[in-house]
């Protein structure tokens, strides 16, 4: 048969469909005309025995006339059921959110390049992920991609494909250790798992293995996501690494698919490290590694980077983000506690001074003392287990095993910028290494300090946990739900027991509950948080396994830091899961517990926290601490407490030291390099209007939350089913409610009259003073664009009335509001309802080509609106074919009182 344009209506059997578009040309793709898109069938016409034959869809049956309710109800599940629409942007009729206006520019920036290699260095909490599924919906309904991918930490992978479903309708399988088994039991001969899934999301560290990696560069999705790209960069010197193979996964990647579409999503794009931020740049457009100065204005098509303040206030539309309140909350150790730090210190002091400078041994017995001091300082848990576990590892063997190198330790010990996410177990690997040589007088003592440490895990011998009920208690009764942020794993166990115990005589309902690295994977520890988020008083305590791309406004907003972060953009990471867009609360609280007494906390405290405070109040934007900050704080530490003499003069003039001042230097110009950067790359050049004018024009063809309302509470009411009045809800593309939508356009289309739904209908009101007729138009197109035809359609209302035998056409606005707000004012008996309706579309009939104008002008708008789009993004011209319209509703309206005209 002869090819059919995309929108065409074809018979076949026994059913309408409307042709689809199609890769191939000996394949033709069909919808059913009233159907849902997953009842879409292919089909080669050449082995068929019976050929497809064009059709044209039949109008109301006047017999069947109904009352206003019946007809509203049909009209707002056309238009909620409509997911293909014919604007500009072709993916709205898709989004099961509503995008702030400002999270379009990224997109209208997509759709500038070919390919698209774009950076999205958005602040913390200002919707990234967002941003990055519209350009991947908006990509895929434009025929350019037909496969996503995701590359992030394996613990957000459970989000993102729960995002991508939810809110985009992409359905992607998860590539991760627990998941291969069932994925490869599914798989046809000789066909990997990233070919035989459509979409997916994957744990790059998993992707990145010598197994998986150079089947992933071959297979991989058109269009690949990375997400917290900055841990993907280039690190400056470390060849190793995994952040250094992450990112040569993606340069190789990039290398082999010179067509192939990337976006990078950071809020951190600049840790500091020049080399690493090219890095990052460089998987944007090759040059930008290697040139010596980056061109601003070439970069700009790739680079956007906005503020929160840049954002509050764009297009005239107000973003509520919340206001983050911190403050510092202090303590003082109790006396016991302060007796065993100090013999902790005195025993640290020695047992590096015993040591030779030059040798590993001194490394090694370096990083014990450090470990064992943060454990002690983090809680009296953490030190217990941690001297605990090395008395059950005391053995000859412990003592023969081969050394490590001691920059594991140091990893384990600190907060390591390179790092993705902190690890949150208790760091014994120092005192476990043989290096460490410990004496028999030595083990005893650890022994004893652990006997001490025993005694301490309680809330009267415990003042920072002392405190820390006092700022849960304060917080609870002014309606916040903290989450506590702790170092270690045994921390955070202690802490959420006692806070429980403790408070439950105040807050009897009260529930929390520890969230952990050993509580599973990152689907386990979610639903551990989701079950403690129905307690109507609940705390959360967790490690930084919940500090970094986790999603938790909704049902947190409050945050205490338990134990300070030694990496400050920690900070940024913890507190940004409540503070962001979102966030019902209008402020967000902070709270930061001290130790007054504690040297250690107020080393981090002055050198690293209160910079960090600094910065952001002046500039509104958390900038990266720069690269040095572990070596400036152990310096300190060191020279302080290690080695010198651990009094308050001491402390202070170490603090004000030539280290301290050049690093905070360093700092203060990152940050002034940060603040022009998001300057230039704001994107203040692309005009809103665009996005405004859209929006605007959307709005009627797919309806808004007041239609859905409507439908909901109509829909539950006229159905008996009050189940449909949860719908309003869940959002207009929520499947739930495009399957509701097409249930009842199936009984208002069926062979069979339905008494509650109609396609056809008449009222007597007094909106009207001349007798007119609404009808419910589905318009379908065929829209070339890029060399390829594509399908849309939309649902339009259109009125019209008949004035001294001539056919007035009334504007969109008239008709909308007929369908909304007329009422009945009278009685029409059904013969005459009948009558009114067969009589309006005798008038349509009478006039061969009735359609013509109306169709034609409403394809000008479109074509004009596609047009607008060009201007901004560039790009060849297309071309907007309209067909027949297919009439799929007539509602009269008919003036009280007055005889028919």
């Amino acid at each position: 048969m002869t090819k059919q344009a995309p929108g065409t209506l074809l018979a076949f059997r026994d059913r309408d469909w409307v042709v689809l578009s199609s890769d191939a040309d000996d394949l033709l793709r069909l919808r059913p005309i009233d159907g849902p898109e997953h009842e879409a069938i292919g089909l080669v016409p050449a082995l068929e025995p019976e050929e497809p034959r064009l059709t044209q869809y039949d109008p109301p049956n006047p017999e069947r006339a109904s009352d206003i309710a019946g007809a509203r109800l049909v009209f707002d599940s056309a238009r909620l059921a409509l997911r293909s629409g014919a604007g500009p942007f072709r993916s709205l009729g898709r989004l099961s959110v509503t995008p702030r206006p400002y999270q379009y520019v990224p997109l209208l920036m997509a759709l500038k390049l070919d390919p698209v290699r774009l950076l999205i260095a958005d602040d913390v909490g200002v919707g990234k992920t967002i941003e990055a599924g519209m350009i991947a919906r908006e990509l895929l309904d434009r025929g350019i991609v037909s496969r996503v991918g995701v590359l992030c930490a394996p613990h957000l992978c459970e989000q993102w494909a729960n995002e991508l479903a939810d809110k985009f309708q992409i359905e992607a399988a998860i590539v991760q250790p627990s998941r291969m088994a069932r994925l490869e039991r599914r798989l046809p001969p000789n066909v990997n798992v990233f070919q035989n899934n459509q979409h997916v999301v994957c744990s790059i560290d998993f992707v990145k293995s010598d197994t998986y990696r150079q089947m992933f560069i071959d297979s991989a999705p058109e269009l690949i996501i990375v997400d917290e790209a900055h841990t993907a960069a280039r690190p400056a010197g470390d060849e190793t690494g995994n952040q250094h193979r992450r990112h040569q996964l993606l340069r190789d990647l990039c290398a082999a698919r010179p067509n192939l579409h990337v976006i990078l999503a950071t809020a951190t794009p600049h840790s500091g490290v020049e080399e690493s931020f090219r890095s990052l740049l460089g998987l944007l457009e090759e040059g930008f590694d290697s040139a010596d100065d980056l061109n601003p204005r070439r970069l700009a098509r790739h680079l956007i980077q906005r503020q929160r303040s840049d954002l509050e206030d764009w297009l005239g539309t107000e973003t509520p983000f919340p206001e983050r309140r911190p403050d510092e909350y202090t303590y003082l150790l109790d006396p016991s506690y302060r007796k065993l730090f100090d013999d902790v210190l005195a025993y640290c002091r020695e047992t590096v001074a015993a040591s030779d400078d030059r040798s590993q041994r001194q490394r090694v017995r370096y990083w014990a003392a450090i470990a064992i001091l943060r454990c002690l300082l983090s809680s009296p848990a953490s030190a217990a287990s941690m001297l605990d576990r090395r008395r059950d590892r005391m053995s000859e063997r412990d003592v023969n095993s081969e050394g490590v190198d001691p920059e594991r330790h140091r990893a384990q010990i600190l907060d390591s910028s390179e790092d993705d996410q902190t690890p949150d177990f208790i760091p014994t690997s120092a005192l476990d290494d043989p290096e460490a040589s410990l004496t028999e007088a030595e083990r005893r003592r650890l022994s004893g300090f652990l006997s001490r440490a025993e005694t301490l895990k309680t809330v009267e011998e415990d003042a920072k946990l002392r405190r820390c009920c006092e700022i849960a208690a304060e917080l609870l009764r002014d309606g916040h739900s903290p989450i506590i942020y702790c170092r270690y794993i045994d921390t955070a166990v202690y802490v959420a027991q006692e806070l429980e115990q403790h408070l439950r005589t105040e807050f009897p309902a009260l529930q929390a509950r520890s969230v952990t690295g050993s509580d599973g994977d990152s689907e386990q520890r979610r639903e551990i948080v989701t079950e403690l988020a129905r307690s109507e008083r609940r705390i959360l305590v967790a490690t930084d396994c919940l500090s970094e791309g986790v999603n938790l406004q909704q049902d947190w907003d409050a945050v205490i830091h338990y134990d300070l972060p030694w990496n400050p953009n920690r900070l940024e990471q913890r507190e940004g899961r409540v503070d962001r867009y979102g966030q019902h609360k209008p402020v967000v609280r902070v709270a930061t517990l001290v130790g007054l007494n504690n040297e250690i906390d107020l080393v981090v405290m002055r050198v690293l926290i209160e910079k960090a405070r600094k910065i952001y109040r002046s500039l509104g934007i958390a900038v990266p601490v720069p690269v040095g900050s572990e070596d400036v704080l152990n310096a300190v530490i060191d020279s302080v407490l290690l080695r010198g003499r651990a009094n308050p003069e001491q402390l202070q003039l170490n603090l004000e030291g030539p280290q301290v001042s050049e690093f905070h230097e360093l700092w203060d110009r990152a940050a002034n390099d940060e603040s022009r950067r998001r300057t230039r790359f704001a994107q203040h050049g692309i005009s809103p209007e665009i996005v405004e004018t859209e929006l605007g024009a959307i709005q009627p063809i797919f309806g808004n939350d007041d239609d859905l309302r409507r439908f909901a509470t109509e829909s539950a009411d006229r159905l008996v089913r009050p189940d449909l009045a949860e719908l309003a809800d869940k959002g207009r593309n929520h499947p739930d409610v495009e399957r509701a939508a097409h249930d009842i356009l199936a009984m208002a289309f069926g062979d069979e009259p339905d008494p509650f739904v109609s396609r056809c209908g008449a009222i007597s009101t007094d909106a009207v003073s001349l007798r007119t007729a609404v009808l419910l138009l589905r318009l379908r197109y065929t829209i070339r664009e890029r060399g390829t035809d594509l399908f849309a359609e939309e649902i339009v209302p259109a009125a019209f009335r008949r004035d001294v035998g001539e056919l007035v056409w009334l504007d969109s606005e008239e008709a909308l509001g007929l369908m909304d707000q007329a009422e009945p004012t009278g009685n029409l008996r059904r013969e005459a309802r009948v009558d009114h309706v067969r009589q309006m579309l005798d008038v349509l009939q009478q006039r061969e080509s009735w359609q013509a104008d109306l169709v034609e002008q409403r394809r000008t708008e479109l074509h004009e609106a596609h047009l607008r789009l060009r201007e901004q993004i560039g790009g060849r011209a297309i071309r907007v074919t309209a067909h027949d319209p297919d009439i799929l509703g007539c509602y009269v309206f008919v003036p009280d009182g007055s005889a028919v005209r």
